[in-house]
């Protein structure tokens, strides 16, 4: 069963009863992606019939390094909680960096491979502002100090992701461990398997049932997106341009979308401006998403698109009329171990290394 409370209490890894709270800003979200949307469309529904009969089975266990390097998972929260304190806008994207090493080639630590020739995953357009690469490494190497070869990059990720939860006020829960790491890295598997953000729920649905994951798993893992900004560009079409006719995404919310016209103008606006996802409370991991989902359409076009599915609006529904967070923070906490059995290599497969940034070429 999976263990989780909002506050853990002192456990045998030595984490603290409480930690401190902390605010965040970088969007978790996909980047935006140019591509034939048919032919995706078409390869994605048989990769989905093959992955109907389930996940590849994957030796993940709780507490995988308790004999090996039993220390691991508290030097990981540790080495968060002062990453966090020192610069808070990474806790989402390091839950992002989670997602997108996991629907590439799998939860196998590959979205911090290099390469010289700009042809790694984290080179691709939905990675190029990822964040927190460094914050990893910094794990890494303490991780290596304590136990030498033992600790792979792919869970330092995935355990990293759970502590950037948590520290944004969110819901603490166990990550099954045991994963290694892939050594292949190619920048079109990117931008072949990450949902961009104008994303309709037909798409949003047929991206997640590759990896495996259901209507419920998709509504869940979309409240990610509590936390965090966006850059103008990830969303302007939907403003100015949504069918190709110089015209607007009729779901959004008119006094919304009002105001996102005055963050983000037709001509301008792409710089460094940011807007919150979730305008309401967008540095608490919460449900106010949902609200501003039912209430507005979201920010994203695949925000909105939730809305349009019976299970997924379903879930949103009930989670925006919800009074305490307590059952979400349980299907997080499910959904993110699930995503997290993704295709990993374990056993024989895979290695572990020493540095996670290595250059493959």
């Amino acid at each position: 069963m999976i263990s989780w409370s909002h506050h853990p209490a002192q456990s045998a890894r030595g984490f603290p009863s409480s930690s401190p709270r902390l605010r965040t800003e970088v969007c978790p979200c996909p980047s935006i992606m140019s591509r034939g949307r048919e032919p995706r469309r078409l390869l994605l529904l048989v990769m989905a019939l093959l992955a109907a009969a389930g996940p590849s089975a994957a030796e993940l266990v709780f507490g995988f390094y308790n004999a090996t390097c039993p220390i691991a998972e508290g030097v990981v929260f540790a080495e968060m909680r002062a990453i966090l304190q020192d610069d808070p806008t990474l806790a989402p994207s390091l839950l992002r960096m989670h997602y997108h090493d996991c629907f590439v080639q799998g939860c196998d630590g590959s979205v911090m491979l290099r390469s010289s020739k700009g042809t790694a995953e984290r080179d691709a357009t939905p990675n190029r502002s990822m964040r927190g690469f460094d914050a990893i490494e910094q794990i890494k190497a303490k991780l290596e100090m304590l136990c030498p070869l033992t600790v792979s990059c792919a869970d330092i990720i995935a355990m990293a992701a759970r502590d950037a939860v948590h520290l944004s006020e969110g819901p603490w829960y166990e990550v099954e461990t045991g994963r290694r790491d892939g050594n292949v890295t190619v920048a079109e598997y990117a931008a072949n398997d990450l949902a961009p953000p104008d994303s309709n729920i037909v798409d949003v649905k047929t991206f997640f049932s590759v990896k495996s994951l259901n209507s419920k798993d998709i509504a869940v893992l979309f409240g990610s997106h509590s936390i965090g900004t966006s850059h103008c560009a990830a969303f302007q079409k939907r403003l100015y341009n949504f069918t190709g006719a110089m015209d607007q995404d009729p779901s959004l919310d008119a006094r919304y979308a009002r105001r996102l016209k005055k963050l983000c103008p037709r001509t301008g606006g792409r710089g460094r401006t940011k807007v919150p996802i979730d305008p309401s409370s967008g540095f608490t991991f919460d449900l106010s998403y949902y609200r501003h989902v039912l209430e507005t359409g979201g920010l994203f076009q695949s925000d909105g698109s939730l809305l349009h599915d019976a299970a997924t609006r379903g879930y949103v529904e009930k989670m925006a009329n919800a009074s305490s967070p307590d059952e979400y923070y349980k299907d997080f906490a499910a959904a993110m171990v699930k995503m997290g059995r993704t295709d990993v290599l374990h056993g024989s497969l895979g290695e572990v290394r020493a540095t996670c940034g290595v250059f493959v070429d």
